[in-house]
């Protein structure tokens, strides 16, 4: 047994040595300018706090979730500058800011859900309420911002063309907010033993509920994408989602405060901490936090209509 963990933990850091090496190489290939200064600080602090980690020292080992995280979005809306000319954080640090600040109430959502359906734990909290809060909300600040920043550096790849208009009708988009809808609602009341099996439908539920919602307010939606024959932010996110939760996995695997995976399922095949089966989750758990940070940005005034959007065809 102790051959086969160390087998899929191998196969866990090759998988995420490709991801990143891929990335590397998109930017390489498509850089314009060298990196802000920002970006090499982000590179040494990330290589810094993964040797301190591995040599245990505190609390860079408690807190290296975050550190890494936070590192690697500096890093990569560095690297999105240095291919686009402008990014996030160095055109509107507010609004990046602000990003930030959603992701913790809407990553709640998902630890309000885990309250029926146990499908995680956390080990290794610092004992200390503030200190526990201050970690969990460092860490869930990251999430969002690190899933936009991903999609963006993918995005200048310009890996994904134009292609054609694909339009839903207006019944078809009520069905989907109606399936969402039942994918949040059902494993709130069935009985918790199958519910517990159901935490795939929390996150697919919040694409089918809101992008057609956001669609309709003449918001940013995949829809509105599709519609356009634009396919790259679609292509872009489900692509981060995947990259970050290797490099999720990954970071948090060798972290002195982390989450165990406890849902009844495939708990035999792990890779990091995560069963395989669920990484194919975090593919739709990106265009999830898209148009939850859509919703909710536009709801608080953060995000304004699409002038030139007509949900009405």
């Amino acid at each position: 047994m102790a051959g086969y963990h160390q087998a899929m933990t191998l196969l866990g850091l090759a998988i995420t040595f490709l991801a990143i090496s891929i990335l590397v190489i998109g930017f390489f290939r498509h850089k314009q300018t060298s990196l802000a200064f920002y970006g090499w600080v982000a590179l040494v602090g990330l290589s810094s706090a993964q040797i301190l980690v591995f040599t245990g020292v505190q609390p860079v080992a408690t807190y290296s979730t975050p550190i890494a995280w936070t590192c690697y979005i500096l890093l990569a809306d560095a690297a999105v500058l240095a291919i686009r000319g402008h990014s996030r954080l160095h055109d509107a640090p507010g609004q990046f800011a602000g990003v930030a600040l959603l992701s913790i109430p809407l990553w709640l959502i998902f630890e309000a859900y885990n309250l029926r359906l146990r499908n995680w734990t956390y080990a290794g909290v610092p004992q200390a309420w503030p200190l526990a809060v201050f970690g969990y909300a460092w860490s869930f600040a990251t999430i969002t911002p690190g899933i936009f920043q991903t999609a963006d550096l993918i995005e200048c790849f310009g890996w994904c063309r134009p292609a054609e208009s694909i339009r839903l009708s207006r019944v078809a988009q009520q069905w989907m907010v109606v399936f969402g809808a039942n994918c949040l609602l059902l494993p709130l009341i069935l009985p918790q033993t199958m519910a517990r099996r159901l935490f795939v439908l929390v996150w697919i539920g919040f694409i089918f509920l809101l992008d057609p919602i956001n669609y309709q307010l003449g918001l940013p939606s995949l829809i509105g994408d599709f519609r356009e024959g634009r396919r790259s932010r679609f292509y872009a996110l489900l692509l981060s989602g995947f990259v970050c939760g290797w490099l999720w996995e990954f970071w948090n695997y060798w972290a002195a405060a982390k989450w165990h995976y406890v849902f009844p399922m495939f708990q035999q095949w792990k890779i990091f901490e995560m069963p395989i089966p669920g990484y194919f989750g975090f593919f739709p758990f990106a265009l999830e936090c898209f148009a939850m940070y859509v919703t909710t940005a536009w709801s608080l005034r953060l995000l304004k209509r699409q002038a030139n959007d007509n949900p009405s065809t």
